[in-house]
């Protein structure tokens, strides 16, 4: 059993973690604002990442799992915080790579600017920095787009609904951009593995090995409903994030490392069909888009 402190844990992957963790027997504390329930079985610590002010003081930790510091005043105030611990993991993102790196991005890639991820990918540079400067035996994993329970993006939700609509689906130009995902039970466990192995590499890019594009990723939604599946191809005069849940920015990540650490990841089929089992009674958990639907029938439908 470890002592275990996560940040967030009440979203999405904070809240998958925290749950994983917690019912592998470790005693798993969260800490966040207490603007959400809670999972089961955690002790939470209430307090806000920008303001840390010695909610830790009393604690010693085996592992930290950064999961919601998203720039390096939030990573700075909370190693402030923090006394004697353990392993340290950080979840970064793939944003970290300028868009222009040849792919697939490599660990060892320069980080730099990333013009679609904007602020968002220079801000988690700069977290990543802060804690390997005073932390350089810590682990940080940057991940593709992540998939499965507690999801709370309306990425796969909105291609269900469009399939129990049974609805065509509008696919930006010849739909052949890649898509890359990683399941979130994958990344317990790396973070699992991480801890117990202790590989000599502390940057690691983590995702499936298994790449798709829109159009495989959109059949095996359609398949997974039970619906026939028409597509409909929309040229780029459409702003693809109009009436599509996904940047129009392809990438992958080299994952070779990964693999090295654990053996292999939840098949894409499967993980969509156990998404779309918990999203068909958890749909008020996701942040819908009904702007999707409205450039659809105003732009779109034939």
């Amino acid at each position: 059993m470890k002592k275990i402190l996560i940040t967030g844990g009440t979203v999405f992957v904070s809240k998958y973690l925290a749950e994983y963790f917690a019912h592998a027997g470790n005693e798993v504390f969260v800490f966040n604002r207490d603007t959400h329930p809670q999972v089961n079985g955690v002790y939470l610590i209430k307090g806000d990442k920008h303001e840390v002010c010695g909610e830790f003081r009393n604690h010693r930790f085996d592992l930290v799992l950064a999961v919601n510091i998203y720039t390096a005043d939030e990573m700075r105030n909370l190693l402030d915080g923090l006394g004697e611990i353990g392993d340290f993991v950080f979840i970064s993102s793939s944003a970290v790579y300028p868009e222009t790196t040849p792919l697939p991005f490599k660990e060892t890639d320069p980080t730099g600017v990333n013009t679609i991820w904007g602020d968002y990918g220079t801000n988690k540079i700069a977290a990543e920095q802060q804690l390997l400067d005073r932390l350089p035996n810590a682990y940080v994993l940057r991940p593709p787009y992540f998939y499965g329970k507690y999801q709370n993006l309306y990425r796969e939700g909105f291609v269900f609904d469009c399939a129990m609509k049974k609805m065509p689906f509008y696919i930006p130009k010849d739909g052949k951009m890649p898509l890359q995902f990683y399941h979130v039970h994958d990344l317990c466990k790396i973070i699992g593995a991480l801890i117990a192995k202790k590989p000599r590499e502390h940057i690691l890019n983590v995702g499936n090995k298994e790449i798709v594009d829109i159009n495989t990723f959109v059949e095996i939604c359609y398949d997974i409903v039970g619906t026939k599946l028409q597509k409909v191809y929309v040229d780029a005069s459409h702003g693809q994030r109009s009436y599509f849940p996904f940047h129009d920015y392809a990438y992958s990540l080299d994952v070779t490392k990964q693999y090295e650490i654990i053996s292999d990841t939840v098949p894409l089929y499967d993980g969509l069909k156990e998404y779309f089992d918990y999203y068909k009674d958890h749909q008020n958990e996701v942040m819908k888009k009904t702007s999707y639907f409205e450039y659809i029938e105003k732009y779109l439908k034939q």
